[in-house]
């Protein structure tokens, strides 16, 4: 007998300078792009996120910082975009003396509008690497955009979609078929042994996913499985910061 769980969770979360979601255009990542333990914001948000360096600091070629190359410096009060980060390095794009300068800094050389900037980012960085552990297991959430339910699960099989003037809505489904070789047993006319001979293949459904969204976020999910449901997860929604 089929099992089937369903959750719905609303999700909120308040945070200082929250801005409503822009996701980036799809990208596909670069080879360069792969390490595990940083985000690349490019792929996340097309909000460019601003910060002015606050004395003078220097760029590292890599996220270790001091143990790596010098790459050059911005002088205090320089505009800087937000490329990339971990845990205790951000990895920042501005203009140098001689030109553009791509490296990794501390976030301490740097201000933003947002005074609680290094907390909040690191909240969106906890969750990229939820997301990734639950894409890379091929698993999904709550709280996840449709973007990342799609890396994880692929094309939906069925769609739904509602546009009014809050937004779009709807449902996607994702559904897993099997195919079922039956046979039948035939006797030898000359010989009289019996033999199995293919007799047909069919379709048959092992699972199927529904995922609800608003605004692009999913909102609930429901699962339709053969051996029984499968977990749902909850995650912390998009964070995006107005800077």
């Amino acid at each position: 007998m089929q099992k089937l769980t369903s959750i719905l969770y609303t999700v909120g979360i308040s945070i200082a300078m929250l801005t409503p979601l822009t996701a980036a255009p799809t990208m596909k990542k670069s080879g360069l792009d792969n390490d595990p333990e940083v985000v690349y914001l490019k792929y996340y948000t097309s909000i460019p996120i601003k910060f002015l360096t606050i004395e003078d600091t220097a760029l590292y070629s890599s996220k270790k910082g001091t143990s790596s190359r010098k790459l050059g410096s911005f002088s205090p009060g320089t505009s800087v975009q937000l490329l990339a980060m971990n845990q205790n390095a951000y990895k920042i794009s501005g203009k140098g003396k001689y030109g553009l300068l791509k490296g990794w800094v501390s976030p301490k050389n740097l201000a933003s509008k947002d005074p609680k900037f290094v907390e909040n980012l690191q909240k969106l960085y906890k969750r990229q690497m939820k997301v990734a552990a639950l894409i890379e297991n091929k698993q999904i959430a709550i709280g996840m955009t449709l973007n990342e339910i799609q890396q994880s699960l692929g094309e939906p099989t069925k769609r739904q979609d509602r546009i009014t003037k809050d937004g779009r809505s709807g449902k996607y489904e994702f559904i897993q078929y099997d195919e079922q070789k039956h046979y039948r047993y035939v006797t030898d006319q000359r010989t009289g042994n019996i033999f199995k001979q293919l007799s047909h293949v069919t379709t048959e459904e092992k699972s199927n996913i529904s995922v609800e969204f608003e605004k692009n976020v999913v909102t609930a999910i429901t699962s339709v499985e053969d051996n029984g449901p499968g977990k749902i997860n909850i995650i912390v929604p998009p964070i995006i910061f107005g800077f």
